[in-house]
């Protein structure tokens, strides 16, 4: 049976971006593996879009050495816009002002690269004691989607913890944290009985693999500074969901809501690949002629 949450809405985001984007190598080599473009936007610039749209303006951004670009790019910058105003490129001057508008953002270093469980800890301080929300920044969700809304809502309605889950192919789970779920009666979310962070794929309990959000109760902290390393030598924030999963009354219990929409992980090199080409193809300004080049791109494939 889920409690009601009457304490406080959910109305934070912490977004952990300090790791090293090794997989990006050389590009992430003194570039920030976030700011990496989807299209003409880097990558964490639509992260913060999503919890902006979620009502979510109170976002602090888990940075560590060489990420000062990403502090720079949500900033204004008066040079350009007086010269892209004095230039008459409003278009362009109206996209440089949307990411300094977009909401109120922090900044946090994490200092040791301890694991995802450790950046989300650093976040204790600023949160308080409030439900919020964590997106990772690899995690690009299709802007038409509602997964983070439908999260809050649940959150909202339970009083607990909610993870966004996915299938995956049996064989992949070995990548990601897994859980064991069961039906809520008369709900479209489920109960998550058990997390396992990156098991062997003949010891997972199903295909259900969590993706990169998440809102969480602020008893997760409590967890965490007491939660040693785990998978990858790591403060991993799976052990600690896993111990929240399994406590009763307020904080306890973690429920997930599985997700069928579009998501790209801008980590991976191939889906990175088609994250730009998939974004590009449906805007008004570049899908017409990239469509029309993609199809005849792919009749000469057929042919080689």
């Amino acid at each position: 049976m889920t409690q009601e949450n009457t304490q406080h809405p959910v109305r934070k985001a912490v977004l952990p971006a300090a790791g090293l984007g090794t997989r990006f190598l050389p590009a992430t080599k003194a570039t920030p593996k976030e700011m990496l473009p989807v299209v003409d936007r880097p990558a964490i610039q639509y992260v913060v879009q999503e919890a902006v749209d979620a009502g979510l303006d109170d976002l602090l951004v888990i940075t560590g050495r060489s990420k000062r670009a990403l502090e720079d790019h949500f900033d204004r910058i008066p040079s350009l816009e007086d010269q892209l105003e004095a230039s008459g490129k409003d278009k362009l001057l109206e996209a440089v002002q949307h990411a300094s508008d977009l909401g109120d953002l922090h900044y946090l270093r994490q200092g040791d690269p301890k694991g995802l469980g450790h950046a989300v800890l650093r976040a204790k301080t600023h949160v308080g004691h409030e439900p919020f929300a964590v997106l990772l920044g690899d995690d690009l969700i299709d802007e038409k989607e509602t997964l983070l809304e439908d999260m809050i809502k649940v959150q909202e309605s339970t009083g607990a913890t909610v993870v966004a889950l996915m299938e995956v192919p049996q064989e992949a789970i070995s990548a990601y944290g897994c859980a064991d779920v069961s039906v809520v009666e008369g709900q479209d979310y489920v109960k998550v009985n058990r997390l396992v962070e990156k098991p062997k794929p003949e010891e997972a309990p199903s295909n259900l693999a969590i993706i990169g959000r998440y809102v969480l109760h602020p008893d997760v902290f409590e967890v965490l500074e007491h939660t040693g390393p785990g998978a990858g030598d790591e403060i991993q924030l799976t052990d600690a969901l896993q111990e929240l999963a399994g406590r009763d009354g307020e904080g306890g219990g973690v429920y997930g809501v599985v997700f069928r929409g579009r998501r790209y992980d801008t980590g991976d090199k191939l889906s990175y690949l088609k994250a730009n080409i998939t974004i590009a193809s449906e805007r008004e300004d570049l899908g017409p002629e990239l469509r029309e080049w993609l199809v005849e791109f792919a009749k000469g494939l057929e042919t080689a």
